[in-house]
This record gives structure tokens, sequence and C-alpha cells, in this order.
């Protein structure tokens, strides 16, 4: 007799309602030691979904309900078989290689919803039990009986999850150009909000930008306002700002062609700043930041590049 039927024969359902996620907090390098697993963190939407016996609603972050947007997960949840149960996980498409893209998420909440899938990884009730209070180990156990012998095509994915090393799966990740990996205390209970039983280690990608402004902090330092590279003939995005973070020699050069390029007027769409000097296009910046963010953050302008003639 399975987890689940055995929970099922012992408890009467009391229907779940949505329940505020826990949430990972960011260091800079997953933790050492036992009694930790760790997960490859995906690069998609924070979902919860809530199944009773007549319906399956999928919920965001912050309990805004996206069940339309979510076709394929909604009828997997349905064909599973439970009464009642709450399912935490990240919303996800995947590229051909098996890795999540975010870009291609956005896109298919558009026009392809077909293509999004669920990676769960928690379940927090069961045929009316909480099961918060369970060690994460426990929950993981029955969340993965409820998923067992649901082929590729399946809208429902169990997340797996090493228990080795954190810095060895941290650096395939880096390799992989992944985003990060999310270590949890196998003995944790959920709890809603914040928590340092939950960790997560982002990688850092490198990029290029078009240098469009800077600004001088109030300590003297400068910031980088930063765009995406256009199209051709098309108007740059503004992509966020970024610490300057260059040797003497390289910040003396990058400010010799902020100089150069100075320009009157701010960019159109930004707003004016008395602390702000704008430059016309011509200067593209390498910049350090986090993966798996819709805007830059922990941003470094690290290195120039050529800059363009005229």
């Amino acid at each position: 007799m399975s987890r689940v039927t055995a929970l099922r024969r012992s408890t009467e359902p009391s229907f779940p309602g949505f329940i505020a996620p826990q949430l990972p907090t960011l260091v800079a390098e997953p933790p050492a030691g036992d009694g930790w697993i760790h997960e490859i963190k995906h690069d998609g939407y924070r979902t919860e979904l809530v199944i009773t016996p007549d319906d399956v609603r999928a919920y965001t972050r912050n309990g805004h309900d996206w069940t339309d947007r979510y076709p394929r997960i909604v009828d997997a949840a349905a064909a599973l078989s439970c009464g009642s149960a709450v399912i935490d996980g990240e919303a996800i498409v995947q590229t051909e290689r098996g890795v999540s893209d975010f870009k291609a998420l956005r896109s298919a909440l558009g026009s392809r919803r077909g293509r999004i899938v669920l990676f769960a990884f928690d379940l927090l009730e069961l045929e009316g039990e909480d099961l918060r209070d369970r060690p994460l180990g426990e929950r993981r156990a029955l969340l993965a009986d409820l998923l067992a012998g649901q082929d590729a095509t399946f809208g429902i994915h169990f997340s797996q999850a090493f228990d080795g090393s954190g810095a060895d799966l941290f650096a395939a990740a880096d390799r992989l150009g992944l985003e990060g990996v999310v270590s949890k205390r196998i003995d944790g209970r959920y709890r809603s909000g914040r928590s340092d039983l939950w960790l997560k280690a982002k990688c850092f990608a490198v990029s290029t930008f078009d240098l469009i402004g800077v600004e001088t902090t109030p300590s003297g330092g400068l910031t980088a306002l930063l765009a995406n590279e256009g199209e051709p003939g098309e108007p740059a995005q503004f992509a966020g700002r970024a610490v300057v973070s260059l040797d003497a020699a390289d910040e003396s050069r990058f400010k010799r062609a902020v100089d150069r390029l100075v320009a009157r007027r701010p960019v159109s769409g930004l707003k004016p700043s008395t602390r702000a000097r704008w430059v016309k296009p011509g200067l593209k910046v390498r910049v350090r930041y986090l993966r798996g963010e819709e805007s830059l953050r922990h941003a470094s302008l690290i290195g120039l590049e050529a800059e363009t003639p005229g």
C-alpha cells in the first residue's frame, strides 16, 4: 500500500485553500554539511496548485489566480489520484537541452500555454491533512508517490534533489548556464515567508550592454545606466543599473569615454535626474549580474568593450 493510499484512508477531507509560500534566503554559496538536500533552481514562476474533488486552481506566489494560463498543468493535476492536495512548485518552459528558459515562458503565456509544465518540489496538504509540520523528507516522499508512474508528456514533474555536495551541484549549474541551486533542510517544517531553512545560491552571468549614462552616488562612486543591445533601427530598452567596479586604469579610461560621449538631454523613456550624465550611443560595457532576474540585480560593470568611432 502506498503512502498516499494510507494517508487517504486515515483522514477525512477538509478542502484546502491557497497557502502563502515558503521563500528561500539568498546566500553566496550552498551550505556545507549533512542534513541538506539541493535542487536545481528553475527559472520560472512560483506556482501553487490547489486540488479539490470538484476543481483545480493554480496560484502565483502572491495568491493571484492563474488557472487559465496553465492548461497543461491544471489538466495533469485533475488526473492525479487524490481527492485534495496542495502542491508547491515552479512553472517553466524547457529548452531542447531540458533546462528552463524564462524568456520562452513569458512568450508561452501569450500563445503557447501548452508548453508550460510544473516542476513540483513540495506537498503541503493531502486528503485533508495539513502536512506542513512534517519534515521535508516525508512531504517529498508523499509527493513522489503521488506523481509516480507518469510519463514525460505529463504536465507535472517531480523536482529531483541531490543529497551530496551542494558546492558540486552549484559548480555544475554554473557550467551549464543554469540559474542556481536551492538548498533545503531535510528535516525542516514548511513555514510561509522568508526562511533560513531554504537557501538559494544564484549563479552570475556576464553580458554586454550599451552605456546610456552614469550617476554619481552620495559616496562619490559611479553607477552605470544600461540598455539592452537593440536590433538595427530599433530603440534600445533600459536594462537597469550597475555599480562601476574597475581598476584605476580602466576607470580612468571609462571616465574619459563618458566625457567624450556626454549628451545634453536624457535618453527617451527615462526620467531626468540631477545626478545623471547622459551619453550618446557608442560605448559597450561588460556587466556581471545574477541570472534569472527580470531586471539586473547585484550588477557590476567589470569591463569595457570597443568604443564606436565618431
